[in-house]
């Protein structure tokens, strides 16, 4: 599993651009940039929905202000729902949405988690990147997204 110290994994994501739709490396997105990172077991699920991602919008300028480039999310969905996410939460233009709809790069951080009925998804969690390594990392215990919210990033920050 991912630990403070390591150098994020090279991965591909999915991104909505003004074009389309796009693939990004991890090195695009995380290299030079000090980024908060949060992942979601999933898109539009309720606690992701309703707890984990409105805590980072409503303290985005407040992150920013701590010398942070830029916010993202990752979940294991395409970049459709992602896209369709970012529009529905008020997110677009504010986090980026990072589709990892094969889960290579959940995989590839060992924060995998087979869900059973639900399908695999990624476990909850929260990161501080600065050009690609991780400073800090909170990986949720339970359910809920105290431990990985906007809060605890802000107090690490």
């Amino acid at each position: 599993m991912i630990k403070i110290g390591d150098r994020l994994p090279d991965a591909k994501f999915m991104v909505r651009t003004g074009d389309g739709y796009s693939s990004v490396s991890t090195s695009d997105v995380f290299s030079g940039k000090k980024i908060v990172l949060f992942a979601v077991p999933g898109a539009f699920t309720p606690t992701c929905s309703v707890n984990h991602l409105p805590g980072f919008l409503e303290n985005h300028s407040e992150i920013l202000a701590k010398g942070v480039d830029a916010i993202a999310v990752v979940a294991v969905n395409d970049h459709h729902v992602m896209h369709a996410w970012s529009k529905a939460s008020g997110g677009e233009g504010k986090i980026m949405f990072l589709a990892d709809g094969a889960a290579k790069f959940t995989n590839a951080l060992g924060v995998g988690t087979d869900m059973g009925p639900l399908g695999f998804r990624s476990q909850r969690y929260s990161m501080i990147v600065e050009d690609g390594v991780v400073k800090g990392f909170n990986l949720e215990p339970g359910h809920g997204a105290d431990v990985s919210g906007a809060a605890a990033i802000l107090g690490q920050l």
